[in-house]
């Protein structure tokens, strides 16, 4: 990996670099483990919301899409959605699955919806002018985000009888929802707490262990590890404590023999190590494989423990 001076300094040198072979891959460090393990903890509480949550290109949709198949197989209700913009769930999951519905949060549609309804009910009685003025008001970038709020609050709802499992969108977007979900958790409160009322809000929802399974996807190498290392830090500044990290793509795991992929692999163990020891309270690793997990079949062989 390119990290560091030396590393850097090689980069642009002319002159031939050393290739330091190693002979076997480095032992994997103790404590891992697999994306089977971690649905037996999930399914043990019979419902609830898990988010897998992570930078773009770490394999969210894949970890969520397995999860989601898995509870199905084992006869759960499961509704597995996405609020990512690429929308790349239809691509990794086309099958019918028993129990298993899918959908997506498709801010467009969220939006015209959350329009339509405001202006049925607030401009009904309105005249020309008030209508416009009102419609102006909803072109505002900040109806976007209310909207998805509100479609992400439903499948939050959702969690109360069934899994619900969601696929969200690169860190930036999903961050964007969650300060939506506080400003709205700290408006309730304001409201509703010195009526001695008891009310639960989404926020409180995902604060919630018992209710709430965030799963922050990562691979093993330096900067998607500080990354979900940040983003970690950024959802307990608000109250939500990660439950498990998911290492994709390792070759670590992955049995590899090439002198290549032996050195690659040694510098993913010392990554590892670091996520163990540092960052995660549990860590699902899940091994390089020679073609992309597609289908309901290869989904099951990932998070399946037959």
């Amino acid at each position: 990996n390119l990290v560091g001076l030396a590393a850097l300094e090689a980069l642009l040198s002319d002159a031939a670099q050393p290739y330091a072979a190693l002979a076997t891959v480095a032992p994997l460090p103790a404590g891992t483990s697999t994306l089977a393990q971690l649905v037996d903890g999930i399914a043990a509480t019979g419902h609830g919301l898990v988010m897998v949550m992570g930078k773009g290109g770490v394999g969210k949709t894949t970890i969520a899409a397995a999860v989601a198949v898995e509870l199905a197989h084992r006869g759960l209700p499961v509704h597995l959605t996405t609020s990512d913009p690429a929308a790349h769930l239809a691509d990794t999951l086309s099958d019918t699955v028993p129990n298993l519905s899918i959908s997506r949060i498709d801010p467009a549609a969220e939006t015209a919806r959350y329009r339509d309804e405001i202006l049925e009910s607030k401009g009904k009685d309105l005249d020309a002018a008030g209508r416009a003025l009102l419609e102006e008001d909803l072109r505002s970038p900040c109806t976007e985000e209310i909207a998805v709020f509100q479609a992400f609050s439903r499948v939050i709802r959702e969690a109360g009888r069934k899994f619900v499992v969601m696929d969200t969108a690169p860190t930036g977007h999903t961050l964007l929802l969650l300060d939506a979900t506080g400003a709205y958790h700290r408006d309730m409160v304001r409201q509703m707490g010195d009526k001695g009322l008891h009310f639960v809000t989404p926020m409180m929802q995902l604060q919630d262990p018992a209710r709430t399974k965030v799963l922050i996807a990562t691979l093993a190498e330096t900067t998607p590890v500080l990354e979900a290392a940040a983003l970690q830090a950024d959802l307990e500044r608000a109250g939500i404590t990660p439950w498990a990290w998911v290492v994709n793509q390792s070759v670590a795991a992955a049995g590899v023999r090439s002198p290549l992929l032996v050195q690659r692999a040694g510098n993913e163990v010392r990554e590892l190590d670091a996520v163990l020891t540092h960052h995660a309270r549990q860590v699902a690793l899940l091994p390089l494989m020679a073609e992309e997990p597609v289908g309901a079949a290869a989904l099951t062989a990932l998070a399946s423990s037959a």
